[in-house]
């Protein structure tokens, strides 16, 4: 089977699987994706989602973190692991949003590239579930998956493996898609564990099991 042809099986099995796949991290403005995503990094979702309305209780937008002297971001998120370097990245991502853009998130790829302590990944995510653009977050659940189904040959570089999926990923389905590989890594395809090929709905077709 053609990569493109298995790419359309695979979105449309996990589509069945998972119609509800969403980001699971918590926001309701995109400054705070911006901020979760990067208190993500060797963190869990439901730690970050614990921890940030803590952070917006006393810094309630972004001038205001802006502002902040970073040992209170530190103090305040310390508990999502590397605190000094991911307070610091907050602390300069919202003064550059003050500073360059208007206290705005913009929605361009390269602009969101230039904020502090934001990679592909977190631009995909922001691109995707923000302004509803085309995305492919590659993330952890998405190389472990791309590579154990076929959909790339053993590549573990984020950017390497995000561009062999633009070439056969449907640019509507990237950001959906993605979100449901993270549901399906979860749940079936899981790393620390055996995978759960015997409930899989791709164990017909995937590579590890073919």
């Amino acid at each position: 089977m053609r990569k493109k042809d298995l790419a359309l099986e695979v979105i449309d099995r996990l589509k069945k699987c998972y119609p509800e796949s969403d980001c699971t991290l918590d926001y309701n403005e995109a400054w705070k994706l911006l901020i979760s995503v990067r208190l993500a990094a060797q963190c869990t979702d439901e730690r970050v989602n614990k921890i940030v309305p803590k952070l917006y209780e006393k810094f309630p937008d972004i001038e205001s973190l802006a502002n902040a002297d970073v040992a209170e971001i530190t103090e305040i998120v310390k508990p999502c692991g590397l605190g000094n370097s991911k307070a610091r990245d907050i602390s300069l991502c919202m003064k550059m949003l003050r500073d360059k853009y208007d206290c705005k998130v913009p929605d361009d790829f390269d602009e969101l590239l230039k904020l502090p302590g934001v990679g592909r990944k977190s631009a995909n995510l922001i691109m995707g579930d923000v302004f509803g653009k085309p995305a492919i977050v590659t993330d952890t659940h998405c190389i472990r998956l791309c590579n154990r189904i076929g959909l790339v040959d053993n590549i573990k570089d984020p950017k390497k493996v995000e561009m062999a999926l633009w070439k056969i990923i449907p640019p509507e389905e990237g950001s959906d898609f993605c979100h449901r590989l993270v549901d399906h890594g979860r749940e079936v395809c899981t790393a620390r564990t055996t995978p759960h090929c015997d409930r899989c709905c791709l164990n017909d077709i995937c590579k590890k099991r073919i």
